[in-house]
């Protein structure tokens, strides 16, 4: 063999016979242990008492033989519970618990604590038992609730209104952009199928890359239920008369909405990079055009121009409260930073006159 290669050598039967007898005596040691711990020390009075019966042998009578035994066994009844066995039997767990291992150590502590603690343990599962129970009792009342809710839910008016999202602008966005598109029309559906007065909504033109990413990101969209998703023009479905295309470039307002008519919101999610198209559309079709009241009301930071989401809520909205105010606050992010328009202008004014104190008291000076 070769200066790299291990050569397997047997160990000495003598020290496989020791390391063995090590092992045995540790277990029996772990053994006397436990039952010093558990057994009461009055165990060798008990054997004592089970001699008293006699021992019948021909050749020495019973009487001769029992009556020396008698009394020592009354003196180690008596001495059964006296400090010096006592101390006896603890210096024994002490030599068992110097012999044993560590780890056998831990175990023992552990045994040990786990035993002290099983009034803690079924008082914990006492307390488990309540909190599931009024768990159990919670779900309940909320169950009700929800039913409550679905009650509710049947007494829904549907509005005869349409609404229209128009996905004619594919080749116009990129895919993240085609991504947001679906996140809204799916915020749409989720918010008219709550609505008290869900309208009668239209997804048209629908194909490219807005289906596409549709059927990968969630193929549920099949089994959606109150919505029409055409690939046809809206134009193809609907009669001009009937159209309003809404567009925040279009210089006609909406005072009210006619549920006769179909509103069109333009499916587009372009960072305004094709400004005004919607509306330019609208004139190239020949199709009615308007934009929501949002300057009668509201003062925005930003610019008017609205996610498709936002004014699918904005019009469920009004069909609810029939209050333009309430609709526009209720459903405008606060990124938007909209504020009443009587609040602005009284801030405006307010700040107008602070300017001219100034500029008086700068020309007295």
């Amino acid at each position: 063999m070769g200066r790299g290669c291990f050569s397997y050598r047997p160990l000495p039967l003598i020290t496989c016979v020791s390391a063995l007898w090590s092992r045995q005596r540790k277990s029996l040691l772990l053994m006397k242990y436990l039952s010093l711990a558990e057994k009461p020390i009055n165990k060798p009075v008990q054997k004592l008492m089970s001699s008293e019966t006699p021992i019948e042998s021909p050749e020495v009578p019973t009487e001769n033989t029992m009556s020396p035994k008698v009394p020592d066994v009354e003196e180690k009844v008596k001495s059964s519970g006296s400090p010096v066995e006592r101390q006896e039997a603890g210096s024994n767990k002490e030599e068992c618990l110097e012999l044993l291992s560590k780890r056998q150590r831990k175990k023992l502590l552990k045994q040990k604590q786990w035993e002290e603690q099983k009034d803690l343990r079924r008082q914990k599962r006492k307390e488990k038992r309540q909190k599931r129970k009024q768990e159990r009792q919670s779900k309940l009342d909320s169950n009700s609730e929800g039913d409550d809710r679905k009650r509710v839910r049947r007494e829904v008016v549907p509005s005869t209104l349409r609404l229209i999202v128009d996905c004619s602008f594919d080749d116009l966005m990129v895919l993240k952009d085609v991504k947001k598109l679906h996140k809204q029309i799916q915020r749409c559906y989720a918010e008219n199928r709550k609505a008290f007065h869900p309208v009668q909504f239209y997804l048209t033109s629908h194909g490219g890359q807005l289906k596409s990413n549709m059927n990968e990101s969630n193929k549920g969209w099949v089994n959606w239920k109150d919505i029409q998703i055409r690939t046809e023009h809206y134009t193809e479905l609907i009669k001009k008369e009937d159209l309003v295309y809404l567009t925040s470039d279009s210089p006609d307002v909406l005072s009210e909405l006619d549920e006769k008519k179909a509103y069109v919101i333009g499916g587009l999610v372009d960072h305004n990079h094709h400004k005004g198209i919607t509306y330019k559309k609208a004139v190239e079709r020949g199709i009615d055009h308007a934009q929501l009241p949002l300057g009668n009301f509201v003062k925005m930071k930003s610019r008017k121009v609205l996610a498709v989401n936002h004014v699918f809520e904005i019009i469920l909205a009004y069909l609810e409260k029939r209050d333009w105010k309430e609709a526009f606050f209720s459903v405008l992010p606060q990124r938007k930073g909209a504020v009443p328009l009587e609040e602005a202008s009284n801030s405006s004014k307010h700040t107008l006159s602070g300017k001219e104190d100034e500029d008086n008291d700068s020309e007295n000076n």
